[in-house]
């Protein structure tokens, strides 16, 4: 069993997701690169329970690692609008283009994203991803980069760089046949995909202790013992998990292996911080 006090080397990573996520795990695209490769899982799917950001999945399909990759979110406002950039790419590039990035707009779009039907996922998305662009490190509940007096060394403008972001659309809407998007529970997603061959779960779920998260859907402690119970449950399917470095986590899964490793994150300030990822029976670790 792997319990390191060592952290895993920090990699570059393809930068492809439109969304901006505290703590992103787009910064793990190398280490799940080489997981998929000696896994014998090239050409296959890669599956998110809890997508968020999608910024590993998005690299590992965009570079050809995998065939094709599910992005599961139970939050309605992220799963709105991955629903809507791979179905209405060319609407959402439509409103980038327009828009006016202004407080009256941005208290526009909260309305929107507050009030919107949770099945109007054209509007609601777009109202996510503005507020996402626009908000203090993206978080859909902070107010606006710059305060809304504007006063601020940032303004609201800062993180909405128009060209870069289209054309990160651009880019997920000429693989969007390979992207499978759905609103489900993350356990039932787990249960369906552990039974299918050449395929990887890559658990990321709502942490212990993670201030700033994006998720509308935080975690009991019964949510956390019954995904464990989900995952110890299908250890001999290929799944990794990552979580906040906390003896819960031993507690849980005191079966499986777990290594120790750093990232930072952008919420409020950036920092660094020790999270430890945990890894199936059946999967080979590099």
């Amino acid at each position: 069993m792997i319990d390191s006090d060592t952290p895993m080397r920090h990699h570059k990573k393809p930068i492809i997701s439109p969304l901006r996520y505290p703590g992103g795990k787009a910064s793990l695209y190398t280490r799940l690169r080489e997981i998929v490769r000696a896994n014998d899982l090239t050409g296959g799917t890669y599956v998110e329970p809890y997508a968020g950001g999608a910024g590993a999945a998005l690299g590992l399909l965009v570079t050809g690692q995998v065939r094709r990759i599910v992005i599961n979110d139970l939050d309605p406002a992220i799963y709105a609008f991955w629903k809507a950039i791979t179905t209405e790419p060319q609407e959402i590039t439509r409103r980038i283009e327009r828009a006016e990035l202004t407080v009256t707009e941005w208290s526009r779009q909260k309305d929107v994203y507050l009030n919107a039907p949770r099945d109007d996922y054209l509007n609601l998305g777009y109202a996510t991803f503005f507020l996402n662009r626009t908000n203090r490190s993206g978080v859909l509940n902070g107010g606006p980069i710059g305060g809304m007096d504007q006063t601020g060394n940032y303004k609201i403008d800062a993180r909405f760089n128009r060209e870069t972001l289209i054309e990160r659309l651009r880019l997920i809407s000429l693989h969007a046949k390979k992207i499978s998007v759905s609103n489900s529970d993350g356990m039932s997603v787990i249960k369906r995909y552990s039974k299918r061959d050449n395929t990887l779960i890559y658990a990321d779920p709502p942490y212990f202790e993670k201030a700033g998260s994006l998720y509308l859907n935080s975690f009991a402690d019964s949510n956390h013992s019954d995904l464990a119970a989900c995952l110890n449950a299908v250890k001999d399917a290929k799944w990794l998990l990552t979580y906040d470095n906390v003896p819960r986590v031993a507690d849980l899964y005191n079966m499986r292996r777990r290594e120790v490793f750093s990232l930072n994150y952008s919420a409020h300030r950036v920092t660094k911080a020790n999270e430890v990822m945990v890894f199936s029976d059946a999967l080979t670790v590099v």
